[in-house]
């Protein structure tokens, strides 16, 4: 029984750390829904007219979506602190001041992310397709389908922007090093430079604008991977066990 207890009190504790984030997350979707307005208002600039609507239930979904995006937003920083508090009975104390670090990185890397692809992506995105109409169409823009296009391009980029985080989370467990990740450097430009060819109008200059940051970012995760990498062998080099 005193084996089991154990296991019991995490598996308490983590239940307790998945309501505080579900809590989070629906307050923070409350708090957007009181604001979706000027959410609304602030994202919907790129449109360049009124979007029209084809029901009531358009709206309320349009709203839901707006507040959703905000409340995950909100959560991304708790999320990371209940999975540090989580976590943290198993590290040492360097470890854990490590740790809590990628709590900001995480959500300010996730807001570049966005911001990226919104102020960056979408408008290049958005008036390429419109001018693939060339006045053959008569253009009746939905709001639903206007906030599903940049849902769709902006959230993956937010993701994919706290690849740096997750690598060095991932060195400092063992799981990656910077070996690794240079023999992955050829087949990863080549998936980034799918990724970037398909999001994009098909011009040279876009394609340039989206997979240099994601290069960037994975020669970064490299670079991050590699001192975590050097500073684990120092330290490994110097540990008693080792000098003996």
């Amino acid at each position: 029984m005193n084996q089991e207890m154990p296991v019991l009190e995490h598996l308490s504790d983590l239940r307790r750390r998945l309501l505080i984030v579900a809590a989070t997350l629906v307050i923070g979707m409350i708090i957007c829904f009181l604001f979706v307005d000027h959410i609304y208002l602030a994202l919907s600039n790129h449109s360049g007219e009124k979007l029209a609507i084809l029901g009531p239930g358009d709206i309320l979904s349009i709203y839901v979506k707006l507040s959703a995006v905000g409340a995950v937003a909100v959560t991304i920083p708790v999320a990371a602190y209940q999975t540090w508090r989580f976590v943290v009975p198993a590290l040492e104390e360097r470890e854990r001041k490590v740790a809590l670090m990628y709590i900001p990185a995480l959500f300010l890397l996730f807001l570049f992310g966005l911001s990226f692809a919104y102020f960056v992506l979408f408008p290049m995105m958005y008036q390429f397709v419109l001018g693939l109409s060339n006045g053959n169409f008569e253009l009746v823009i939905t709001a639903n389908d206007y906030f599903s296009f940049m849902l769709n391009l902006c959230l993956p980029f937010g993701l994919l922007f706290e690849l740096p985080v997750v690598v060095l989370f991932l060195s400092h467990l063992g799981i990656l090093n910077p070996h690794r990740l240079a023999k992955m450097r050829k087949p990863a430009y080549l998936v980034l430079a799918i990724i970037s060819i398909t999001i994009t109008p098909p011009d040279f200059l876009s394609d340039i604008m989206v997979i240099v940051p994601l290069i960037v970012l994975y020669e970064i995760s490299i670079t991050i991977s590699r001192f975590v990498h050097g500073k684990r062998a120092s330290e490994s080099a110097l540990s008693p066990e080792n000098m003996v």
